[in-house]
């Protein structure tokens, strides 16, 4: 498989990765912006942006967008998330000149048609109202206002209801015209692709950007908060979140970072899974994630539980963090996380979708794509100390956060329970 990559004159990137045995090919146009870079005021617009992006050009009506990749058989969509946003298509490699055409018609020429902003408002209010009603999504967006606080990653990628109210097609405009400039973009593709098809195709329509003296404001840092947050709801369980220290997406410790969480809670032989479902059979899900930015990042374990069950979860996922750093890692589970690690790669590396990401995000973050070989020789090069090291600079109990989300007492846990658990140490 073969990766290439043009730099066009206006500063837009074009990376391809050729897989000759697939028919499918994936392609997507990313924007190096996302929700952090907004301010209060604006918090919500990037993703406002994502949603009429697909309402109209001065081509298509958003019906004939939608009528036009049916047709083919294709797929479309966008995603926002807090550093970047992406528009996508997915489709047979025989539909490639039609989904190069239609992703570029309206990522150059939507029109944001303020009949169609003022249809799309309530639809933003119902994706609210969505996670709202999840309480499964709801507590992580919770744990992460708890542990990041007032920092544009500690808000909602959504916005607020008073934001999407105010936003008008001005506002959106103006946003879309300040940063999303050559600078910022991406444009990956992955599948049965040649790289100079899809230069002759998307290069004369891009290159028509011209460059802009717009600065992204400046990401600062986060600070981290700790402690516990109760929120009381009318629910069946207890959602649970714990948020600890972790690490940005370059750090060299990464992949100590993401063996270190299959451990805990990444599979079903995972420490909190097997103790938390298998043995107690307290919850039906339970499992650890990683969240990382260009400058910080989040560990964090999410289960739910019966409401008197909530003490004894949280503080066997607190004794399984301590004994990580108390004791080391045997040989044979750090072993069984690399092997499970490596299979996730090699299983996804067969994706188009998969590695039409991972071509745009090696590029955000490293300027360069770096090869799968590389990632499993660095994989199989954490020790059990590695493991252990990180785990006692992670886990200190001025950078955990525990939240809650359910039908509990008010004092029903103790607001220092993390430090019960957690011994102090100097990271």
């Amino acid at each position: 498989m073969t990766v290439k990559k043009t730099l066009l004159p206006n500063g837009i990137v074009v990376i391809t990765r050729k897989m000759p045995d697939v028919r499918s090919v994936s392609m997507g146009v990313w924007v190096n912006v996302g929700a952090r870079d907004e301010s209060f005021e604006q918090s919500g617009l990037s993703h406002f942006i994502e949603h009429m992006i697909f309402k109209g050009t001065f081509r298509r009506t958003a019906y004939q967008i939608a009528k036009e990749f049916d047709a083919i058989g294709g797929h479309t969509n966008a995603f926002t998330a807090m550093e970047h946003t992406c528009y996508h298509a997915k489709v047979m490699d025989s539909h490639v000149e039609t989904m190069v055409e239609i992703l570029s018609d309206i990522f150059l020429n939507s029109i944001f048609d303020p009949d169609e902003v003022e249809r799309e408002r309530p639809v933003i209010f119902q994706e609210i109202d969505m996670v709202e009603d999840t309480p499964e999504e709801y507590v992580h967006l919770l744990s992460g206002g708890n542990f990041w606080g007032n920092h544009p990653l500690g808000r909602s990628i959504l916005g607020t209801r008073e934001n999407i109210s105010d936003f008008g097609a001005a506002a959106i405009k103006d946003f879309f015209n300040n940063f999303y400039h050559p600078e910022h973009i991406i444009i990956s593709a992955a599948g049965n692709i040649e790289h100079d098809r899809l230069l002759d195709l998307a290069g004369p329509a891009f290159e028509a950007i011209k460059p802009s003296d717009t600065k992204l404001p400046e990401r600062i840092c986060p600070k981290i908060y700790s402690g516990v947050k109760q929120h009381i709801r009318p629910l069946e369980q207890v959602h649970i979140c714990l948020s600890a220290m972790g690490l940005s997406i370059t750090d060299s410790r990464r992949f100590a970072f993401s063996l270190l969480s299959t451990i805990i809670g990444g599979n079903m032989s995972s420490r909190l899974f097997q103790q938390i479902r298998e043995q107690r059979g307290l919850a039906y899900a339970v499992y650890s994630f990683t969240t990382s930015h260009v400058d910080s990042g989040m560990f964090g374990v999410y289960t739910a539980v019966n409401e008197k069950n909530v003490l004894q979860a949280t503080q066997l996922i607190l004794q399984a963090l301590e004994q990580l750093c108390s004791s080391a890692v045997s040989e044979e589970a750090l072993q069984d996380a690399k092997e499970y690690t490596k299979g996730n790669l090699f299983l996804a590396s067969e994706s188009v979708d998969n590695q039409m990401v991972r071509l745009a995000q090696n590029e955000i973050h490293f300027n360069r794509f770096i090869p799968l070989q590389s990632i499993v020789e660095q994989v199989e090069a954490v020790t059990v100390d590695d493991i252990v090291s990180l785990a006692r600079t992670l886990f200190q109990p001025d950078r955990m956060c525990l939240t809650f989300l359910g039908p509990m007492a008010e004092k029903q846990i103790d607001n220092n329970l993390i430090e019960h658990h957690i011994s102090r140490r100097k990271a």
